[in-house]
């Protein structure tokens, strides 16, 4: 139970939080054709991969 509550309070960071609400930006540009899908994948890859990279960054440093 310990676990559950510590990955929410994890998820409630600041880089998770503007992680999840530029994704939701970007998807909403791309829907009504502000954003074209290329640009779109673009940004997301980046934001998704720097994301993913420091959460992988910050598990190797914790098990060491």
């Amino acid at each position: 139970m310990e676990n559950i509550y510590n990955r929410l309070t994890n998820l409630l960071s600041v880089k998770s939080i503007v992680t999840i609400i530029l994704t939701l930006v970007f998807a909403y540009l791309s829907v009504i054709k502000l954003v074209s899908a290329d640009q779109f994948l673009t940004v997301f890859t980046v934001v998704i991969g720097f994301y993913f990279g420091t959460q992988a960054e910050k598990n190797v440093k914790t098990e060491t």
